[in-house]
C-alpha cells in the first residue's frame, strides 16, 4: 500500500486546512487510517484515527474540537480537515494505513508527509 498525503502549507493562526491522503490499494476499505505529525525537534505524535467503516474515530486532546478526520471509501481517501490552527500545530503531517484496527495502534504503512506551517 502506497499512501500520498497532500494538502500542506502555510496559513495564519486560527485558519483552515484540508489535508488529503491517497492510498493505492483496492482493499482501502479494510485499512484503518491515522494520521500522525512530527514537530520540529520533537517525537512524531498520534493526531487521530479512523476504523475502515468509519464507525469509531477517535483524537488526540490537543486537537479535539478543532481537526476531523473522514474517509472516502471509494475514492481510497481519508481526509484530515484543521480549524482554528495554532502555532503549535506547526509540523510534518503523515496518515498512515493499519490492517490490526485502529485500537492496536501498529500502522504498517506510512505516506511521506506533508508540511503544515502555522504563522502566529
Amino acid at each position: 500500500v502506497q499512501l500520498q498525503a497532500s494538502g500542506g502549507g502555510l496559513v495564519q493562526a486560527g485558519g483552515s486546512l484540508t489535508l488529503s491522503c491517497a492510498a493505492s490499494t483496492r482493499t482501502f476499505s479494510r485499512y484503518g487510517m491515522g494520521w500522525f505529525r512530527r514537530a520540529p525537534g520533537k517525537e512524531r505524535e498520534f493526531v487521530a484515527a479512523i476504523s475502515e467503516s468509519a464507525g469509531t474515530i477517535y483524537y488526540a486532546d490537543s486537537v479535539k474540537g478543532r481537526f476531523t478526520i473522514s474517509r472516502d471509501n471509494a475514492k481510497n481517501t481519508v481526509y484530515l480537515q484543521m480549524n482554528s490552527l495554532k502555532p503549535e500545530d506547526t509540523a510534518v503531517y503523515y496518515c498512515a494505513a493499519t490492517q490490526y484496527g485502529i485500537m492496536v495502534h501498529i500502522y504498517d504503512y506510512w505516506g511521506q508527509g506533508t508540511l503544515v506551517t502555522v504563522s502566529s
